[in-house]
């Protein structure tokens, strides 16, 4: 992309004479004071671009020539030139002169039209309208504070689709034009189709009114065909049935006697069968409480018995522990008798060779005489040198084997007591495993009685609070009934009144929450004296039912006709007139108002009671009732106590038997609630006897608690003697025997030790004396030729001493198995005493357990015989109470037949009377149908008979008989209608539904007909005539509807085109901008977290509407672009501009004081954008006062002013590219970091 290199003006605004500004770099500022001129090279280079002389701070084009402002020019011309250099390095120069009034352009010095110079600076991509390369002084917060439609026109200038706004606006007043006129034409078409419909209708309403006529009459003759068929036929139907019913009736009247008879034979037997099942009650009764008492024995029996057997089975296995031990013992003993004779025997051939020995030595020649003399006699001095060391060394061997006879005497022991204690742990651990057995049974002892328990005191509560309750319940019912028998109505109901009372019952099942019940049963007197006066008062209304509505009134009276009950009065809520009541008649003495001694628990009723009662006065005297109805200034009712009544007009009714009979009721009413409470009152006193017979229950338990606590007391009572006494006595045994054996232990030490250090100085007496011997026999020794006197004495004392040892030996041996069989006799005796002792107290507890088992047998017996009598008078009751319960439901099921009968008989009667009133019904139907097809000409076909004998019938028939009626419709039945032209489909329906659905819809298609007829008037003639005019002016109206249709499709293609053309333009360059900005914005500000965004308020067509501008400057949040500082919004109207300079790039960009409402900060930020971009994206000329930031520019241009008659500017050029730029590097550093 090229640059600008120079600026030539020529006597414009303060430049006198020509002057050249310049050259350029890529980013270069122009600074000078204020009021030097700065400015004026920003109009110089707005004029040379064509800008309009409007937007260069004059009114005229001569007021741009230098002096004009004082009026003083100095030239009537002027110029202003600039070269621009391509990047090829090709020059173009644009130049605008002023000559005169007029100005003329020159591109390369050739003169040109204005809009081939627009052009060529198109090209090189400066934009005039759009001002896409210039920035005037105060544009940048303008930009930032426009308005969102400002914002849309200043896009629409930069995007060129603000060209097509006049071809836009017009296409669309076409469109809207062409659509008016064809929406005027489709509803002119539509009215006159309407007329033409309403032609149509005119002529086919003359054809259909005749057709309506005949299928009018012909409609009628069906719905009479139909209705006369079905009629006669309903009434052979009805006919038929009631010969069905009446047969049915009499074989029902029958069946009825039959099971009332049964009924009668049946409760005869159940009486007698009750007597008996009550006398083997009465038995089973004594039988057990018999076995209640017999039970307890038996189970203490039973129970004694299994504690001695336990006692028995614990000392067999004793016995059988003992024996088992006394029979290894046994062994033991004969093991020790057989070691010790073989020990004899070895001891006697032992012996025997020794003798064997002596004879073979004897034989052997040893020394001679004198040699032997000579050896006696050394021995000798010998023995008198070391006499005392003798005595000494033997005095020590018998010590030492003493010792070593103690010693071995100990370990014997010592086995023996470890032996022992191993037998004592053993029954130690035995005695726990029982304790263990003991504690287990005890507490499961424990858990049952405390379960038993817990069951015997729930049982004795339950069963006391039974007894309580049932003398309770006893005395309430013997109240009641002594009340009941006081009162002499202990009977029951009559038919009459029970089947009244069963059509109120079913009325409040149909409507539960609209049927309240009867006056009498709804209230009741205060006290029993007002009864006779509030029945008088109550009159006809006292057995009135009391209903919510009207409405449901009438549906139980329809009700009441349709099951023929008795008629009945009904008090409906919302439609009595109630009458006030007057305050005044309660202020009367000797009175009080019938309302006020009358109580009801629904409020609702009060005013049926008002209603009944209206201002009626209750007296206690017929003189008082007297008195207050007629002396008073106005008459009044009321009424004495005996039921006397003094009505308004005069007229006395005094109080009757009837009356008394009548106020009976509401003793029956509370005798009612008597019998009630009766019934649930025996109902109770039966659930309590049941509850009752749980005493069984209770002494079975008691029983059981007894037992377990026998139990638990022996094994507990075993616990304690095995715990404090045996066991006891076994830990102390064993104590002794751990003692003991520690002893032997301790001792055995000793005794070692003791041999030890003996077996030393015997050594040393030993050698000592060895010596004495060595010195002696020397010469003895040498004779003999042995090395020393021991050697020759060993060849024949060494055999004698090692039969001594042996000899010892078996002594040693011959005493410990001596000791040891007689230590294993004397525990053998032990425990044979033992056994014999546990063999009696098996013995003696078996002779126990006989006698115990004989009277266990004996209560046992006893028991069963009373159980088997028991269940013998359980069965003859359950026998009994069967045949009883059989009877019973024989008579249940044969009063249910009996009633079942009677039901059916009251049904048959009321249906054979609801079969005569319909086949009445249905005869003067007929007789109504016949005399309407007469009446009304209508023409049905008689097979036989005729209409005119229903007219003569009719009017012969006014003062007839019933019986007279009866004949006539007899005679009307003779008549034979020809139903042939009925249709076939509506002589096959069956169901009474299908019957009426068709019958109306056959009557509303008559009535319709008729309907249509009268509404339809007479047909007019001239409707042909009318059709054919209509149709043409139609053919017309549709004509021009679809030319004008086709305009208006033919208007919105061509202005679908311009809009698209127009948005295309426009959205191309939104689009750029909104995707720019916000990057461009970053970059301004440094800092990724800024954020820039535009939105168009009407995305389907953005140029219509405006564009809303938002920015988030870092570290802040959203906010309105009103209430960012100055110098957010010059940074945001920077990045408008700067993006919108993307978009169309011109080669250079001149900025106008952009700096003033910057701080440093973003003077810092915007300088060093700016630096970045001028590299390689566009050449920057800007206009500053700040040094902050036209000291980071390439080259500065200075501007100064001089004056003489009227200030002119001079010109300075500065490279400062020549010097390095230090603090951009370190702001760029700084910006990288921050990345």
């Amino acid at each position: 992309m090229g640059h600008l290199e120079l600026l030539l003006v020529e006597n414009f605004k303060s430049w006198r004479g020509r002057q050249v500004i310049g050259p350029f770099r890529r980013f270069t500022c122009i600074i000078g004071p204020n009021g030097s001129g700065k400015s004026n090279v920003m109009d110089a280079l707005s004029f040379v671009m064509g800008e309009k002389i409007a937007n260069l701070r004059v009114k005229t084009i001569q007021e741009l020539i230098h002096g004009a402002h004082i009026g003083k020019p100095i030239s009537s011309f002027a110029s202003v030139k600039i070269v621009y250099v391509e990047k090829s390095g090709e020059e173009k120069t644009f130049a605008r002169i002023i000559r005169g009034r007029c100005s003329e352009f020159r591109f390369d010095d050739n003169l040109v039209s204005r809009s081939v110079y627009i052009a060529e600076l198109e090209k090189i991509g400066i934009i005039v309208k759009a001002q896409n390369c210039l920035v005037f002084q105060g544009t940048v917060e303008s930009i930032s504070m426009k308005k969102p439609k400002e914002r849309t026109q200043f896009f629409e200038e930069i995007s060129s689709s603000g060209e097509l706004i006049g071809e836009y606006e017009e296409k669309k007043r076409k469109l809207q034009k062409a659509e008016e006129d064809a929406q005027f034409n489709f509803n002119k078409k539509k009215n006159v189709a309407a007329e033409r419909r309403q032609a149509k209708l005119e002529k086919e309403e003359a054809e259909r009114y005749q057709s309506l006529l005949e299928e009018l009459k012909m409609n009628k003759i069906q719905l009479k065909l139909f209705q006369l068929y079905h009629n006669e036929k309903k009434i052979h139907l009805l006919n038929t049935k009631l010969e069905h019913v009446n047969r049915d009736l009499s074989v029902k009247r029958e069946s009825l006697s039959h099971h009332e008879n049964i009924v009668k034979a049946r409760k005869k037997e159940h009486g007698m069968l009750t007597r008996q099942l009550q006398q083997t009650e009465k038995e089973l009764k004594s039988v057990e409480t018999l076995l209640n008492q017999k039970r307890p024995q038996y189970i203490k029996a039973k129970e004694n018995t299994s504690h001695h057997l336990k006692k028995l089975d614990v000392a067999k296995k004793s016995i059988k522990d003992s024996e088992k031990q006394c029979s290894k013992q046994e062994d033991d003993i004969k093991a020790l008798e057989t070691e010790l004779a073989d020990l004899d025997a070895a001891w006697r051939s032992f012996e025997k060779q020794i003798e064997e020995e002596i004879l073979h030595k004897k034989r052997d020649i040893e020394l001679e005489a004198s040699q032997l003399d000579r050896y006696k006699e050394l021995k000798e001095q010998v023995r008198k040198k070391v006499a005392t060391m003798t005595q000494q060394l033997e005095k020590l061997r018998w010590e030492q084997k003493t010792d070593e006879e103690r010693l071995a005497f100990e370990k014997r022991r010592h086995g023996e007591v470890q032996g022992n204690l191993k037998q004592i742990k053993e029954q130690i651990e035995d005695h726990k495993k029982r304790i263990e057995k003991l504690e287990e049974y005890t507490k499961t002892c424990m858990d049952c009685l405390k379960e038993k328990k817990q069951q015997e005191e729930t049982l004795v509560d339950e069963i006391e609070k039974t007894k309580s309750r049932m003398s309770e319940v006893n005395e309430e019912l013997n109240l009641i009934r002594s009340e009941l028998q006081n009162a002499g109505i202990d009977t029951h109901e009559g038919k009459r009144l029970q089947k009244r009372a069963e059509v109120l019952e079913h009325l409040k099942r149909l409507y539960p929450d609209s049927v309240f019940g009867r006056l009498l049963d709804l209230c009741h007197p205060i006290h029993k004296k007002y009864q006779l006066a509030v029945t008088k008062l109550f009159g006809r209304y006292i057995t009135a039912i009391v209903v919510a509505s009207e409405k449901v009134a009438k549906d139980c009276i329809r009700f009441l006709k349709e099951e023929r009950a008795e008629p009945e009065t009904f008090l409906a809520l919302d439609y009595l007139d109630i009458k006030p009541i007057n305050e005044r008649l309660r202020e009367l003495k000797g009175c009080k108002m019938v309302i006020d001694v009358i109580k009801t628990q629904f409020p609702q009723l009060k005013k049926v009671i008002q209603f009944v009662c209206g201002n009626g006065l209750v007296c206690e005297t017929v003189e008082e009732a007297r008195h207050i109805a007629f002396s008073g200034p106005e008459r009044q009712k009321t009424v004495a106590l005996d039921g006397t009544l003094f009505l308004k007009s005069g007229v006395i009714s005094g109080g009757s038997t009837d009356l008394k009979y009548k106020a009976r009721c509401w003793d029956e009413k509370e005798l009612k609630n008597l019998r009630d409470r009766r019934s649930q009152k025996i109902q109770e006193l039966k659930d309590l006897m049941k509850t009752l017979r749980k005493e069984t229950d209770l002494k079975q338990i008691q029983t059981l608690v007894q037992g377990t606590q026998t139990r638990l007391k022996y094994s507990q009572n075993e616990l304690e003697m095995i715990k404090k006494k045996h066991l006891v006595a076994f830990y102390q045994e064993q104590s002794q025997l751990q003692s003991e054996l520690l002893n032997i232990e301790s001792q055995c030490i000793m005794l070692s030790e003791g041999i030890k250090e003996r077996q030393r100085r015997i050594k040393e007496f030993q050698e000592k004396i060895d010596k004495v011997e060595d010195d002696i026999f020397q010469h003895f020794c040498q004779e003999i030729g042995v090395e020393n006197i021991r050697e020759f004495e060993n060849k024949h004392v060494k055999r004698q001493q090692e039969i001594d040892q042996k000899r010892l030996e078996f002594e040693k041996q011959k005493t410990r198995l001596n000791i040891q069989l007689e230590y294993s006799r004397n525990q053998l005796k032990k425990k044979l005493n033992k056994i014999n002792t546990l063999k009696e107290t098996i013995q003696k507890g078996s002779e126990d357990i006989d006698h115990l088992k004989k009277a266990e047998e004996n209560c046992l017996q006893t028991v069963n015989e009373l159980m088997a009598k028991q269940q013998q008078l359980k069965d003859i009751r359950i026998t009994q109470n069967s045949n009883a319960e059989k009877v019973q439901t024989q008579i249940e099921e044969e009063r249910k037949k009996f009633l079942a009968v009677d039901r059916e008989v009251g049904k048959l009667q009321k249906e054979v009377v609801i079969i005569q009133t319909s086949l009445e019904q249905k005869r003067l139907e007929k007789h109504n149908l016949l005399l309407d097809c007469k009446v009304q000409d209508i023409e049905i076909i008689l097979l036989s008979g005729s209409l005119d004998d229903i007219i003569e019938v009719e009017m012969g028939t006014e003062a007839e008989s019933t019986q007279a009626t009866i004949d006539i419709y007899e005679k009307e039945e003779a008549f034979e209608i020809d139903y042939s032209s009925l249709n076939e489909d509506l002589k096959a329906l069956q169901s009474d539904q299908e019957i009426e659905a068709h019958l109306r819809l056959l009557l509303q298609q008559v009535a319709s007909q008729e309907d249509i007829l009268l509404k339809t008037a007479a047909p007019n003639l001239r409707a042909m005539e009318n059709l054919k005019t209509v149709r043409d002016k139609f053919q017309e109206s549709t004509d021009a509807f679809e030319a004008s249709r086709k305009e208006a499709r033919m208007c919105r293609q061509e202005f679908e085109q311009v809009k698209k053309r127009r948005y295309d333009l426009f959205t191309h360059c939104f689009e750029h901008v909104s995707i720019s900005i916000d990057q461009i914005y970053k970059k301004l500000c440094r800092n990724n977290s800024a954020q820039a965004f535009l939105s168009p308020e009407n995305p389907e067509e953005p140029y219509l509407e405006g564009i809303s501008y938002n920015c988030v400057a870092p570290g802040k949040r959203f906010m309105p672009m009103d209430n960012l500082s100055g110098g957010e919004k010059c940074v945001a109207a920077l990045a408008l501009l700067f993006a919108v300079h993307s978009f169309r790039p011109a080669p250079f960009f001149v900025l106008d004081e952009v700096d003033a409402a910057l701080d440093n900060t973003n003077i810092g930020k915007v300088s060093s954008y700016i630096k970045e971009q001028t590299q390689d994206q566009f050449q920057m000329i800007v206009i500053s006062l700040k040094e902050e930031f036209y000291s980071r520019a390439d080259a500065l241009i200075g501007i100064y002013p001089e004056y003489d008659d009227c200030m002119f500017s001079r010109v300075l050029t500065l490279d400062l590219s020549q010097y390095p730029d230090t603090e951009g590097q370190e702001s760029s550093k700084r910006h990288g970091e921050s990345h």
